[in-house]
């Protein structure tokens, strides 16, 4: 019978450490944020998820989460494809600059974007006589989660993009296939896995994100108010049973959602045969 046995020893210690960690970093706070939800009680639960102004908030910010992620996975693709496969001038601070949203303060971000995007900013006076309003709408909003996630997807694919041997798409060229069945059959399928892995990152922080969208949403109720802004506002007036409670659905919205972003991974990843 043969034995399986790790080249470096230590997995129960690893193992313990790593679910210690989870408990103190992870486990105890979330279980935390569910057990001081009980105490608004079933009858507050219903009456907040029968509440209208929360449920907009709640859908505005999962759409426009979902709208961002989506946008992002095409031109952090596209950003991440250039980086790797072309030399250009200033490719260098390109790449620096796209790691620019996880240093820059996510407050400083808003503010910046509603400074160009306001009826009386540098682009936004141009477009509103079009027609055309950004700040204070959701569009806005979609503009500022797409800042602050197009760095996920760029990372997450850069690096297999990197590994991509070239020689399978000579190879494909060779055999007579066009660019198009070169990139369907061959680059496709690889980058699959770790699109969907920026996508769900990108989805994760876009959902929670606070400071980059409260200056540019405007804050309208029913319309411009995010789910984040609602707990804020729940805090302020004391009420910590109903701030949690609202985080409590956005955790179990975000988990069921992320749930099946990953078994969607996991599908991709058996049938490329490459982990992430």
């Amino acid at each position: 019978m043969r034995n399986n046995k790790a080249v470096l020893p230590g997995f129960g210690l690893s193992l313990g450490y790593t679910i210690l960690y989870l408990s103190i970093i992870v486990f105890i706070p979330l279980s935390a944020v569910f057990i001081k939800s009980l105490g608004i009680g079933w009858e507050g639960l219903l009456g907040i998820l029968q509440d209208t102004r929360i449920l907009k908030a709640l859908q505005l910010s999962f759409t426009t989460a979902l709208i961002a992620a989506l946008i992002n996975v095409v031109l952090g693709f596209l950003l991440a494809w250039c980086l790797v496969r072309y030399t250009f001038p200033a490719k260098r601070i390109i790449d620096a600059l796209i790691d620019l949203p996880f240093a820059l303060p996510t407050a400083v971000a808003g503010i910046a974007l509603t400074s160009l995007y306001a009826s009386t900013g540098w682009v936004g006076q141009y477009l509103e006589p079009l027609g055309i309003k950004i700040a204070y709408t959701s569009v806005g909003i979609t503009l500022a989660l797409i800042f602050i996630g197009i760095p996920f997807v760029v990372r997450t694919v850069q690096p297999v993009l990197s590994d991509l041997e070239t020689e399978l798409e000579e190879a494909s060229s060779a055999l007579g296939a066009t660019r198009w069945q070169t990139f369907r059959y061959v680059i496709f399928p690889i980058i699959l896995p770790p699109l969907i892995t920026g996508f769900a990152l990108a989805f994760a922080r876009g959902v929670g994100e606070y400071g980059s969208v409260i200056f540019i949403a405007g804050n309208q109720p029913y319309k411009t108010e995010i789910a984040p802004l609602m707990i804020i506002s729940r805090l302020e007036e004391y009420d910590y049973a109903g701030a949690t409670t609202i985080a409590v659905i956005m955790l179990v919205l975000s988990f069921v959602i992320l749930l099946l972003i990953n078994i969607l991974q996991s599908w991709a990843t058996h049938r490329t045969g490459r982990n992430v």
